[in-house]
């Protein structure tokens, strides 16, 4: 059975008191997002992403989109609830308010986010794309196309999509196609084929706007002779509103193991009317301005189906009699007790609470060091609040997603035999887990990102706001008795990470390819380490707590438990990959390719 509830009271602890909200909403511009908005927000989305959202997963998963006639329809209910989503304001929740946007931090809007791909992934892809490529056009495009685009993107009666990918290069975009010729009215034709482009078409919003990456007829071969280009659906009229058809068609559908409730479309460019973003042969750095938006938030997407696979496994671990407890039956007046008290069922969802809790603190970590780099008074606050999300992005992109499909794989571990059938729904987020680890670059590419570049750039700078905090942390409380089973384990992690960091580095000067074998491991490293300091902060705030009465000291205490198993269970597989990187790439590369 598909549950799920948002976890309010986590979210406000790390907002409010992990990651101190008043700070950032003391920011310039930012002031009116006071606490209480910020609590009726979240509660209005959690009660959208519950009553709408929920009750359509099942739905877009059993009928999928169709293409018919050159009309793209999504399943039965999206239409009405996308109605609800956008008269409510959420599709312009974090947007700049000088185009309509209510211009909440990004703090909050990743709560959101959250509870939506919790809620209903494949809905959340539509208003998701969108706001990707909205920034895009907000930092790179002329004011003339903003004033044309962006205010209909916020409102949410135009979406938005990133036409990137081409059958034949995939991630490398250097070989992509499509070209792009100038006119003498200074638009461009824009001409060629893309695939994967995720709500590339579809029946919600009156307009879909697509930023396409093309070549200019002189362009440098490679990734330096790629442009970006605005291409709407439909050109807009002289009142701003939609005109004429443009030479954009969605030219099928793709048929996916999962995400069938989204418009994963093949799109097709003929003679399409566009208007170049950003400069001349410069697109690939406007175009990271929407990737790495969206890296972030494909991370949140695999939170959201952790949370969800997590809430669904203790419904039905609480509800399914299954064999009596090891240590003496627990429910006598029943025929077997509740497979919630076996040690393993216990194990399994344990792992999906601290994945999700851990998660959810890192995240709004580096969300909360976006609106440092939006709204800080001092240039260098936001210079190293920038250096630190760069550094970042890769690992929750690629860690919470795989962290969100072990959790559903875990799920239906729970469910046994019911998990493998449909009838019960987990098996749908595994399906839709998949897609999160390949898509805005596979996993293994961000670990490249991590090793390759973010960490060498600028002498290792980039790492500062992770290594340094951390560092400080530990020698603050060494010894705080209310971090005696934690800081010891946090040393022992992070001095892993330190040395693999710089025994890395040298060998990477000698041999670039030790690079690449050491990648994953050490993006997952980096991951855990910076997961086992907010839990280790969370267990600070907690400790004092723990006495109050009722639900508050309840919380707390779990607070301190689940700190206490992701430490005793899942901090020590850093040990493992601090030795699996330590041996090198040897005999990861000395097989001979025909020997494969």
């Amino acid at each position: 059975m598909q549950v799920y509830n948002a976890p309010l009271r986590d979210m406000k602890f790390v907002l409010h008191e992990l990651h101190d909200y008043k700070a950032i909403a003391a920011l310039p511009g930012q002031e009116e997002f006071s606490e209480d908005l910020v609590d009726t927000v979240l509660e209005e989305a959690g009660k959208l992403a519950s009553e709408v959202l929920l009750p359509l997963n099942a739905v877009g998963e059993a009928e999928g989109c169709t293409l018919e006639n050159g009309k793209v329809t999504t399943p039965t209910g999206f239409r009405d609830a996308y109605n609800t989503f956008r008269e409510g304001g959420w599709t312009g929740l974090g947007a700049p308010q000088e185009y309509g946007g209510q211009g909440f931090p990004e703090m909050v809007g990743k709560m959101v986010e959250e509870m939506i791909c919790s809620a209903n992934l494949a809905f959340s892809l539509y208003p998701g794309l969108t706001h990707g490529a909205r920034r895009a056009i907000a930092e790179h495009a002329t004011e003339e196309l903003r004033q044309a685009y962006l205010p209909k993107m916020i409102d949410g009666t135009w979406s938005g999509a990133m036409c990137l990918t081409e059958a034949h290069c995939g991630t490398d975009l250097g070989l992509l196609r499509t070209r792009a010729t100038p006119q003498a009215d200074g638009t461009y034709k824009i001409n060629g084929s893309k695939i994967f482009i995720s709500c590339g078409d579809h029946d919600m919003v009156d307009n879909v706007i697509h930023l396409v990456l093309a070549r200019l007829p002189d362009a440098p071969k490679g990734v330096k002779g790629i442009s970006l280009f605005l291409v709407p659906k439909f050109l807009p009229n002289e009142a701003g509103e939609v005109g004429q058809r443009n030479g954009v068609t969605c030219s099928g559908l793709e048929h996916k193991m999962g995400l069938r409730g989204c418009a994963t479309c093949q799109m097709a460019f003929d003679d399409a009317t566009g208007w170049i973003v950003g400069q001349p042969n410069k697109g690939m750095a406007a175009m990271f301005t929407m990737m790495n938006e969206e890296r972030l938030g494909v991370g949140i997407q695999g939170l959201g189906i952790g949370e969800i696979a997590y809430q669904s496994s203790v419904f039905y671990a609480k509800d399914r009699i299954q064999g009596r407890s090891l240590s003496g039956v627990k429910s006598p007046d029943k025929a077997a007790d509740s497979i919630i008290v076996h040690p393993d069922v216990r194990r399994m969802l344990m792992t999906q609470r601290a994945y999700n809790e851990g998660c959810r603190a890192l995240g709004a970590w580096v969300a909360r060091a976006v609106d440092i780099s939006r709204h800080a008074p001092s240039p260098e606050e936001r210079e190293e609040a920038e250096e630190f999300i760069a550094f970042m992005t890769p690992i929750v992109k690629a860690m919470f997603t795989d962290f969100g499909f072990d959790s559903a794989s875990l799920a239906v571990q729970v469910y046994g035999g019911h998990g493998f059938i449909k009838e019960h729904g987990v098996e749908q987020f595994v399906r839709d887990a998949r897609i999160t680890m390949l898509y805005e670059g596979t996993n293994g590419v961000q670990a490249l990102d991590l090793v390759g570049r973010k960490l060498p750039a600028h002498m290792g700078r980039y790492m500062r706001g992770l290594f340094h905090p951390i560092a400080e942390f530990i020698a603050e409380n060494k010894t705080n008795p209310a971090l005696a089973s934690f800081i010891p384990g946090l040393e022992q992690a992070f001095g892993a990470l330190q040395l693999t960091t710089g025994k890395l580095a040298e060998k990477m000067m000698r041999d670039p390819e030790e690079a690449g074998a050491a990648s994953t491991d050490y993006l997952r490293l980096a991951g855990l380490v910076g997961i086992a300091y907010m839990f280790a902060r969370s267990v600070l705030i907690a400790a004092p707590k723990v006495g109050e009465a009722g639900p508050e000291g309840e919380f707390y205490k779990a607070k301190i438990a689940t700190a206490q198993f992701f430490y005793d269970r899942i901090l020590p597989q850093t040990a493992a990959m601090f030795l699996s990187i330590k041996s090198g790439k040897a005999s990861m590369m000395a097989l001979a390719e025909a020997a494969f």
